[in-house]
């Protein structure tokens, strides 16, 4: 072979030489598929993230509604405990003044309205159980009434009211009538004088007597009006007592 043949057989070969090496495109093409890769679980990730989150908002929500349907149930039985104790001894008072067992015993139609109100779960049954508690409140005050139910539905000012102004009213009326029997005489003069402590007397008489007619219900305080007691047992007083005085030394 001679020169000018082995330079040309070694300038064809030279462009498959070249040819051989990397190629541009398929390095574009691997450089895409691996940042789609990424894309892909970035977005895998964050789709995993927000799950999480919801299921623990999901997993507060049902712990505090557990804790809180836990919390109406203890309740509920305590509510329950008391208001069975209540009924028991409301039972005992009732037939002891007479009142036949059949009536103290609920009826069909009553008990398929209280099943009916209490079916709203938990939190249903401790409403129930505490409005049927207003209720033997109500009953135990007008069983602890000895005698005066209808007043025992008063409100407490008024029939308190009923108690301490006939205690009010009774020294200065009877101090009234020995003024106008005796004049301005030494009778009138030593009821004036014993009738100033009355007041506290009369309001002592009408504390001890509200607590004797309306005794609370069990395990409560006596509505004794207290301020409302005393300000009716001191105004008579006062005022029939200045008249008294003015008018002796009018006289």
């Amino acid at each position: 072979m001679t020169r000018g043949g082995a330079r040309a057989t070694a300038g064809h070969a030279a462009p498959g030489r070249q040819r051989s090496g990397a190629d541009p495109t398929s390095e574009r093409t691997d450089g895409a598929g691996q940042a789609g890769a990424v894309d892909a679980v970035s977005a895998a990730w964050t789709e995993y993230l927000a799950a999480a989150r919801q299921l623990d908002g999901i997993r507060r929500d049902a712990a505090t509604a557990a804790g809180e349907q836990a919390r109406s149930v203890q309740a509920a039985r305590e509510e329950l405990t008391a208001i069975r104790t209540r009924l028991a001894s409301q039972e005992a008072r009732l037939r002891e003044r007479g009142v036949p067992p059949i009536s103290l015993v609920p009826t069909p139609p009553e008990v398929t309205e209280a099943a009916r109100s209490m079916a709203g779960g938990p939190a249903a049954v401790l409403a129930a159980l505490r409005a049927a508690r207003g209720r033997a409140d109500a009953a135990d005050a007008t069983l602890s009434a000895r005698g005066l139910p209808r007043l025992a539905g008063w409100p407490p000012h008024l029939r308190n009211l009923l108690v301490y102004a006939p205690l009010a009213l009774l020294v200065p009326v009877i101090q009234l009538a020995l003024f106008v029997a005796t004049g301005t005489g030494a009778a009138s003069v030593a009821a004036l004088v014993c009738g100033l402590p009355m007041p506290a007397v009369a309001f002592a008489a009408g504390w001890i007597g509200v607590g004797r007619l309306f005794p609370p219900p069990e395990g409560g305080r006596a509505r004794r009006t207290t301020r409302l007691g005393a300000l009716v047992c001191l105004v008579p007083a006062v005022l029939v007592s200045a008249g008294l005085l003015l008018a002796m030394l009018a006289g």
